[in-house]
């Protein structure tokens, strides 16, 4: 009921809409059509590959690192676009689209932004046999590609705030281990930029944007996230600082950025000569932000809910959300039973409601269907009366117990540590650990420097905007000076 893949329905009620991989295409094993060849404790970036093509979510394309989105995968992102999309109308801000392509003369315009993104950056070098003579870049991102005409449509205080965002694809093409949804070279995103008269209006924007990425993982794809800030080695390349929705995959121990919301402070206003005249005739620096989330997102959803049976979507963002399968017995009315099935699939249909369910001949004599969660397995006969009440109710019910579970699983995985020795043996158990630390840059590439092993090194994942209080004398874990603030570390992808 909650998404699965296992049976081909005989009908279904009508959809919404249709329904760590390696850089060399992988042969999915094919030994039946429902199972899986892969446990997801003991080889879990075998059977995250194997789920996500069983489940046509994706299929491997002959290009590394890239991937065909199946139907199924584009109904989740366009459920989680239609809400976003009309989330950030309401705050005034509006679609647009600009180039893929970028010059290299705007692209190197801010230092510390294109060092950040400089390994990844792809280019056009040929038209045809012809050399270009001045190479292209295909856009990592866009602040260079759209604040040139930030600058020139900005010019007064009444032209601000100016609040764009634009849903596109973007390509970085330069790392090793591609993974299905989680770090691919081509991906769609939506990404906003924003500029304002004032920092505390940028603030705002920042908190209320990340806000709406912490709905579109707990609400929709039942996915439990930290809101934090990322540390200064952590943040966006050129910004002032950077948010973060952060969550935890317990089967691996990593953390993941889920999404992310920037103020960029004046850096690029700056760089690109972003200047207003404000109310007092005065010339003044736009403050600006950039934020944006990614198909990264179905990817987490996949990795924390699925298991070994496969795929398991969380009702919201099904498209599929209930099939509806006949289960003749012998000798029994079989006409009856799917005539019982048709009526079932319209009566959903006829209230907006898409679904799966059993009948059977015993169900047929007392007017009532069988459900059977996708989540726990369980068994519930709802009669045929008040059936379309009680699905709703069992679909909101399922979408709960999926989050439940999941920050269960998660909270299991948190450890605070206050030494270092703590720390890692927490770090050996594949923990999230929340630690003091005092925030300083040093030690934390100190601490990235000692930890680095075959797993890959520690990092700071966030520190929680909702901080637990720091008592008079508590010191960092890892140098031992007055600890500053809480901070998450961990593993990450």
């Amino acid at each position: 009921m909650a998404g699965g893949r296992e049976k081909k329905p005989i009908a279904n009620a009508k959809p919404k809409a249709n329904a760590g991989g390696g850089g060399k295409k992988k042969e999915v094993k094919k030994e039946t059509g429902l199972g899986l060849s892969y446990n997801k404790d003991d080889n879990f970036g075998e059977w995250y590959s194997e789920v996500v093509v069983n489940g046509e979510m994706i299929e491997y394309y002959d290009i590394s690192g890239c991937y065909i989105m199946r139907p199924w995968a584009i109904s989740i992102w366009e459920t989680m676009q239609k809400f976003f999309d009309a989330e950030i109308k309401k705050m005034k801000i509006q679609n647009c689209y600009f180039p893929l392509f970028v010059s290299p003369t705007v692209l190197q315009k801010e230092k510390d932004h294109i060092e950040g993104f400089a390994p990844e950056v792809a280019w056009v070098t040929k038209s045809g046999e012809s050399d270009l003579e001045v190479p292209i870049a295909i856009r990592p991102t866009s602040e260079t590609v759209m604040y040139p005409y930030f600058s020139k449509w900005i010019r007064g205080h009444r032209d601000l705030p100016l609040k764009l965002n634009q849903w596109c694809n973007v390509v970085r093409w330069e790392f090793s281990n591609p993974t299905p949804f989680i770090r691919s070279r081509e991906f769609l995103w939506q990404e906003g930029h924003t500029a304002f008269a004032t920092k505390s209006e940028a603030d705002d924007e920042v908190l209320q944007i990340l806000e709406l990425y912490r709905r579109i993982y707990e609400e929709f794809l039942a996915v439990p996230v930290i809101k934090g800030k990322k540390s200064e080695l952590e943040k966006f390349a050129g910004g002032l600082y950077t948010t973060t929705v952060e969550a935890f995959i317990p089967n691996t121990g990593r953390g993941i950025q889920g999404a992310t919301s920037h103020c960029l402070g004046q850096n690029f206003s700056k760089m690109f000569e972003i200047i207003f005249e404000n109310e007092k005739g005065e010339k003044a620096m736009a403050w600006q932000n950039s934020w944006a989330y990614t198909t990264r997102t179905i990817g987490v959803m996949v990795m924390v809910h699925g298991d070994d049976k496969g795929l398991m979507l969380p009702p919201k963002v099904a498209s599929v959300q209930v099939i509806v399968i006949p289960v003749p017995y012998k000798d029994a009315d079989t006409q009856g039973i799917f005539d019982a099935c048709t009526a079932t699939v319209e009566k959903l249909c006829e209230a907006g409601v898409p679904l799966r369910i059993e009948i059977g001949p015993k169900d047929l004599a007392n007017d009532q269907v069988r459900a059977v969660r996708r989540d726990n397995g369980a068994k519930i006969d709802l009669p045929r009366g008040s059936l379309v009440e009680r699905v709703k109710e069992l679909l909101e019910e399922v979408q709960e117990s999926l989050f439940v579970a999941a920050k269960q699983r998660r909270d299991a995985c948190i450890q605070i540590v206050k030494t270092w020795d703590e720390f890692v043996e927490a770090l050996g158990q594949r923990k999230m650990i929340l630690a003091p630390w005092c925030d300083e840059e040093e030690v934390e590439k100190d601490v990235k420097a000692r930890t680095k092993g075959e797993m890959g090194a520690a990092k700071t994942l966030c520190s929680p905007l909702e901080q637990p209080e720091v008592p008079e004398g508590t010191l960092c874990f890892a140098s031992g000076k007055p600890a500053k603030k809480w901070t998450y570390w961990g593993r990450s992808y």
